[in-house]
């Protein structure tokens, strides 16, 4: 058990490799209730939301979920979050260590008429993430298989009415189960009943960094904007006015002085978080994600390191606490998981 951002968490149950295989080849489940859920209400909740986050929420229909980011008025990253258009209220799940500030700026942002409540509390939230979660997750009065990628259902799970959605942060198709709190154990002990193996943050930090996805406070934060973080493609500035888009529009414009780039090592070295990236003896960056895959048997990274400096192909030298690692410029993300299928299947 460790601490993550004021909560007690489990760093792994078993093995990380035992795990990161049960999510990659069946279904595991990690408890990410210490993850912010806030429920945004009043008639005006989404066009609020669309003037503070940069993806376009404007085209989600009801019962759907989308990625965003919310922006400082200078383009700097607040936080990265997944928005919600429930029928009537929006829901919006933020990072841990930044539940209070997330809170705090929405509230500061909200008119009059549009409330922010901080449901975290009262909604507990687990995420069942694997090829064959679908088939493991016990719900008994919802089809599953027609709920479509980054869509939302309600579904009764051990009893408990509960939401769904068809989402995750490890590249594999899975669901995120927004459960009451008081039905929290219940649940959890139906899904270990039902097959599902139970997975801690490791398995989580290894499986979400083979599948290329970004965490808040490693590969971006405040100083980091969208553009040299690779997520551009949530930044729709053709929607109309929001928080950080004249910024966002110079910086695109200007181009990124930095870009963010996939790294994977030659040998068994491990990059870690902050190693100087070499090229030809000269510094141009430095990692801000780093493991051993147990699964790509290799280790790999991401690194923010000049514009144009290294290439896909480059190869590059990567500090570790042994001495050097070689590692190749490679595309992101590493791996290509169920997720990927899932989306491009249901469109």
């Amino acid at each position: 058990m460790v601490d993550f951002a004021g909560w007690e968490l489990p760093q792994q149950y078993r093995s990380v490799k035992d795990e990161q295989e049960a999510v990659r080849s069946a279904a595991g489940v990690f408890d990410v209730s210490h993850m912010g859920r806030y429920e945004v209400r009043g008639a005006a909740a989404g066009d609020f939301l669309q003037g503070v986050v940069t993806n376009d929420v404007g085209r989600l229909a009801p019962n759907r979920a989308q990625y965003n980011l919310l922006c400082r008025p200078d383009g700097g990253i607040v936080d990265d979050v997944v928005v919600y258009r429930g029928d009537p209220a929006w829901f919006v799940v933020v990072n841990a260590g930044n539940r209070e500030k997330d809170l705090s700026w929405l509230r500061e942002q909200a008119p009059a008429g549009v409330e922010v409540i901080d449901r975290s509390d009262e909604l507990g939230l687990l995420a069942v993430q694997g090829p064959r979660a679908e088939e493991q997750l016990p719900v008994v009065d919802t089809d599953l298989a027609g709920l479509r990628y980054f869509g939302i259902a309600e579904a009764t799970l051990a009893g408990a009415r509960s939401m769904i959605s068809r989402t995750g942060y490890t590249g594999e198709d899975g669901f995120e189960l927004f459960v009451p709190a008081a039905s929290l154990a219940a649940t959890w002990e139906a899904l270990l009943q039902a097959g599902v193996q139970p997975c801690g943050l490791a398995a989580r930090d290894v499986c979400r960094l083979e599948a290329g996805l970004r965490l808040y406070g490693s590969d971006m934060d405040e100083t980091t904007n969208p553009y040299e973080a690779g997520l551009g493609w949530t930044v729709k500035l053709g929607k109309g006015d929001f928080v950080g888009r004249e910024a966002l529009l110079r910086i695109k414009e200007a181009g990124p002085r930095r870009e963010l780039v996939g790294l994977g090592c030659a040998d068994r070295g491990i990059p870690r978080h902050g190693a100087a990236v070499r090229l030809g003896g000269r510094g141009i960056g430095v990692v801000t994600s780093g493991t051993y895959s147990f699964w790509l048997r290799r280790g790999i990274a991401m690194a923010f390191v000049e514009s144009g400096a290294a290439p896909l192909g480059s190869h590059v030298e990567v500090a570790t606490r042994s001495g050097e690692a070689a590692a190749e410029v490679v595309p992101l993300p590493f791996y290509r998981g169920s997720a990927r299928r899932a989306a491009v299947t249901q469109g």
